[in-house]
């Protein structure tokens, strides 16, 4: 090791690298172990074991180590921790001991103007650094390396990325798919939402029941292609607003660690644009389709009709269709991808047409419902760091008849820092609640009763009017 560290400080790059090859060539000749190269590219296209690799060997660092790359991009939550050339790391796996090596040399190459650079007199000289791998080990473990540890370590890495992925909210960008640009059709922004299950002002039943199904739906890929379906699942998140059921798509993206991409219907004028974001859209990801209700007209199938005959130039309106939304969801286009879980959401769920409601467009239905004493509970401790309180058990009796949302109670905690006064609020806001509703349906009944006369009347006019009518008729043929 000392040798070595002296070597990498006393020695050029380019000369370390000459005698390492020479000497490494040499001793192939009488050693029984095997090298495999992993470069960084493979042509013009990455590697993918380079890339996991690096992934894999930044969690294996040594306390011997004594250099490493740190980098932190802008706007990412995690450091970046890779070797430095000429940095070993020995891996343990099956009782097999594997050697790596991290090497990166420069190469000088030549371009002239038969290459673009036709602004300049006589050749160019380019200089550009490639980076690979070295992983020895003996020759007879040649099979299981190949077939078991690098498949291993591509795998370990894909899991390591998910743990530190940043994750993103993306939305369309209309420019872009007007102009065909596929790779560009979304714009994304970091997304850092902190709602979680466990603050979440849900019954624990069903919160419990959506992490169980959200966990089984990741963990079965070969299921899916064994029965034949495209590994995909819908949830219908339906309920008045301020209930959470935004919050509830930001807890499954971070319980998930899935992208989020939010879809918004009503800028789309064909069935195309759709076809397009959906193709674009990543793996493990969650799409978004909020108040699907009252965003486009699937409640109407005439929307059908009308977009087949195109609206006068200047007056285009929305031009997708029921049948294109559902082969957008359950069709041959919803398998353009992996992993993949739709949320609709919806303040009226009774307005949607039957063919969306059915299984395999949106598997699962989840009711947001108003506040509830368990949510109240969970929003108590959550705002106001208390489990028990002589006041819970008047609030809890209120909560069940006077309809308020979570969003709602989470207002009135937020009022006070004393549990005492911020509960009093709390009360009375419920108090005052319960009070609105009945005024409101004692004149919801008033005004449906007031109609019901009005009917009545109208049809009792009627064949006076009729008569009248036909009366006059008679005068003026005489």
């Amino acid at each position: 090791m000392l040798a070595r560290s002296i070597t990498q400080d006393l020695l050029p790059e380019d000369l370390r690298y000459y005698f390492s090859s020479a000497l490494q060539g040499f001793l192939a000749r009488f050693s029984s172990q095997l090298t495999l190269v992993i470069k960084e590219y493979d042509g013009l296209v990455s590697n993918q074991i380079y890339d996991a690799a690096q992934t894999y060997l930044s969690a294996k660092t040594s306390p011997t180590t004594r250099r490493l790359r740190v980098a932190k991009p802008e706007g990412e939550d995690n450091l970046n921790v890779s070797m430095e050339p000429w940095e070993e790391i020995v891996d343990m796996f099956d009782g097999v001991k594997l050697r790596w090596v991290m090497a990166s040399r420069r190469v000088e190459t030549s371009v002239g103007a038969n290459q673009g650079w036709w602004m300049m007199e006589g050749p160019v000289a380019m200089e550009s650094e490639t980076r690979y791998f070295e992983l020895s080990f003996h020759k007879r473990h040649k099979d299981m390396v190949m077939g078991t540890y690098l498949p291993h370590v591509v795998e370990e890495a894909k899991l390591m990325k998910q743990e530190k992925k940043t994750l993103k909210l993306f939305t369309p960008c209309w420019e872009n798919i007007y102009h065909d640009s596929l790779s560009d059709a979304w714009t994304p922004v970091n997304l850092d939402h902190p709602a979680t299950f466990e603050t979440l002002a849900m019954e624990a039943g069903t919160k419990e029941f959506i992490m169980e199904d959200l966990m089984r739906f990741v963990k079965r890929r070969e299921f899916y292609r064994k029965v034949g379906k495209a590994w995909k699942r819908g949830y219908l998140l339906y309920g008045p607003p301020g209930t959470g059921k935004s919050s509830l798509i930001a807890a499954m993206a971070n319980y998930l660690k899935f992208d989020i991409y939010d879809l918004e219907l009503t800028e789309l004028t064909r069935n195309s644009e759709l076809r397009k974001l959906l193709v674009a859209t990543a793996n493990r990801s969650i799409l978004v389709v909020e108040d699907i209700d009252c965003t486009i007209e699937f409640h109407d199938r005439m929307a059908e009709a009308r977009a087949a005959y195109p609206a006068p130039q200047g007056k285009q309106g929305n031009q997708v269709t029921l049948s294109g939304f559902l082969n957008f969801i359950d069709g041959l286009w919803s398998s353009c991808g992996d992993e993949r879980i739709i949320v609709f959401t919806t303040n009226h769920k009774e307005k949607l047409d039957p063919a969306l409601l059915r299984p395999g467009r949106m598997d699962v239905h989840v009711h947001m419902s108003y506040c509830t004493p368990c949510g109240f509970r969970l929003l108590a401790s959550n705002y106001l760091g208390i489990k028990v309180h002589v006041l819970f058990e008047e609030i809890e009796d209120l909560v069940c008849t006077a309809e308020v949302t979570p969003a709602e109670v989470a207002e009135q905690l937020m009022k006070s820092e004393k549990p005492e006064d911020a509960l009093r609020d709390v009360i009375e806001f419920m108090k005052e609640k319960i009070k609105e509703n009945e005024e409101l349906k004692a004149k919801k009944a008033e005004q449906e009763l007031l109609a019901e006369k009005e009917e009545k009347v109208e049809v009792r006019e009627v064949p006076n009017i009729n008569v009248e009518e036909d009366k006059y008729a008679d005068d003026e043929e005489n």
